[in-house]
């Protein structure tokens, strides 16, 4: 057994949603342990999402209960009531909004975390893919090497020596010593089905996490939309917008509930992976790659030993002992056999790219690359990823509260708008400080204007003949009762004169005759007489 792993350690959260309990449609327990592929394992996440919607359907009923008894009550008319219900209902409305948008915050943040893990996943992936597709290329170039380009080179200088026995013997011997080296490469784990799986397993997680993190974006601006029509539909008294708040909070409800049911199925199902992700790796590569590698890459321990380190060991023990021999052939036998040159020196190229190969492929086998990947993805999937669903979560939670509360606060304002309407009603057309005569009166500014009843110089008839009052005795001084006669034409105007001046006395039956003579009534000149 190799030695403990301290790298990677399960964050308490991990260890909190993997304990939930899993129970199948039919409310059977189901084993935790990760199996995406097993019906009842499939069936015990589908539960967590059949909860949510449970919780749904009695959030609805509760609403569809207070909206009718909202609806059905009667509302005392008293001022003190209707004043205390206004500012329920504003209050309500402003800590709904509040939770709204402390909802749409902590969703901001779960939606980045979320989406940096699954990032980071993919990058890892990438980065292993990278390693494996380069240690099938460096096993697939020397077996190449080996079988076709050292042949075609051995067989022609087969030929050239074909008189010196000893020179045919140390071919033969070269040609051992790279059957040798092709048994240890075919030792080594082909990764192209591995390759392959991440990645098409990388390319489908990269396309979910995109429309995943778009939608979350969109349902976050659905919500700050609602919660700015609420804000208007209050300030404005507008019965528009409060209905249309409504429908899209029932709207944003359901969302709400919906991403709830994905984000608890999904944090569930990775905690299950990220509490022993070994074992789950162990079992999906089991027929594929030996299980030796896979722990080997797995746990990466210091005092266990590679499983191709002896592969390795008796690669560069072969190459060597080739160029020994290819070296002895070039100093011996090219005196003598010229046109051996070229084939030798072939191989000698041959054999030092085989070398570089070597070197390459040892660091590439080697498990700290791929184990730090691996680290890396783990960290990516069960710190970041799945501490963003949780907070996504209680995303879905708050802002179902919220928009719960502003669809309970739709009929009281409802009513409370219907109420000051009423009120208006009440009050007469003519008040000048009725509301709906003020927006009566900008709607239909055609109303006749007065004419003044007052003037000295109208052009009435009946004031012609009309000579002004004598003026009582008063101790206010004379700017007071008159008026520039520029700006009437020379004549004084007389109209206010009994009424100016602290001191003066109440208007005389002259004064009120006269008034009413400017008015056009027959009982001023009555008076007068």
């Amino acid at each position: 057994m190799p030695a403990a792993r301290v790298e990677y350690i399960a964050p308490w959260w991990v260890v909190w949603l993997h304990s939930v309990p899993h129970l199948g449609l039919r409310l059977q327990p189901v084993d935790s342990t990760f199996r995406p592929r097993d019906e009842s394992y499939q069936e015990s996440l589908l539960f967590l999402g059949l909860v949510a919607a449970i919780c749904l359907g009695l959030n609805l009923i509760f609403l569809a209960a207070y909206l009718v008894c909202a609806c059905c009550c009667r509302q005392n008319d008293a001022v003190q009531t209707k004043r205390r219900n206004s500012c329920c209902v504003t209050w309500t409305a402003v800590v709904a909004g509040l939770i709204c948008c402390a909802a749409v915050g902590v969703g901001f943040y779960g939606n980045s975390e979320t989406n940096d893990g699954v990032y980071q996943l993919i990058y890892s992936l990438d980065n292993a893919n990278s390693t494996f597709s380069g240690i099938d290329e460096l096993v697939s170039g020397t077996t190449q090497r080996m079988k076709v380009d050292l042949e075609q080179h051995l067989a022609r200088l087969s030929e050239i020596f074909a008189a010196r026995g000893d020179y045919l013997q140390t071919l033969k011997f070269i040609q051992q010593m790279a059957g040798s080296i092709l048994v240890q490469m075919a030792g080594v784990p082909a990764w192209r089905e591995v390759t392959m799986q991440l990645t098409e397993l990388a390319d489908q997680t990269g396309y979910v996490e995109y429309y995943r993190w778009l939608s979350y974006l969109l349902l976050f601006v659905l919500d700050l939309v609602i919660c700015l029509l609420t804000c208007l539909g209050l300030a404005k008294r507008s019965r528009c917008l409060l209905a249309s708040m409504l429908c899209c909070g029932m709207l944003a409800l359901l969302l709400s509930w919906t991403s709830l049911a994905a984000d608890a199925a999904a944090a569930v199902g990775t905690s299950d992976f990220c509490v022993a992700p070994d074992t789950f790796i162990l079992n999906i590569t089991e027929g594929q790659v030996p299980a030796e590698v896979t722990r080997y890459y797995l746990y990466c321990s210091q005092s266990g030993s590679s499983p191709f380190q002896q592969a390795l060991t008796v690669f560069q023990r072969s190459l060597t002992s080739m160029q020994i021999q290819v070296a002895g052939l070039l100093q011996f036998a090219v005196p003598l056999f010229p046109t051996a040159e070229k084939d030798l020196l072939g191989i000698q190229l041959l054999l030092n790219s085989s070398e570089s190969s070597l070197h390459q492929l040892t660091a590439m086998l080697d498990c700290r690359g791929l184990h730090k990947d691996y680290l890396d993805a783990l960290a990516g999937i069960c710190y970041d990823g799945l501490e963003g669903l949780l907070f996504l979560g209680l995303f879905s939670l708050l802002a179902a509260l919220a928009f719960s509360t502003m669809i309970c606060i739709a009929p009281r304002a409802w009513k409370h708008f219907a109420t000051r309407d009423r009120d208006y009603d009440d009050i007469d057309d003519d008040d000048p400080f009725n509301p709906q005569a003020r927006r009566i009166a900008a709607h239909n500014p055609s109303r006749g204007q007065l004419r003044s009843f007052c003037s000295y110089s109208s052009g009435l008839g009946s004031q012609t003949s009309l000579q002004p009052p004598a003026q009582t005795i008063s101790n206010a001084p004379v700017s007071e009762y008159m008026n520039q006669a520029v700006l009437f034409g020379g004549n004084p105007r007389y109209e206010n004169v009994p009424l100016i001046g602290r001191g003066s006395p109440p208007p005389t039956v002259a004064d009120a005759a006269w008034i009413l003579s400017c008015c056009g009534c027959g009982v001023g000149q009555q008076l007068q007489i």
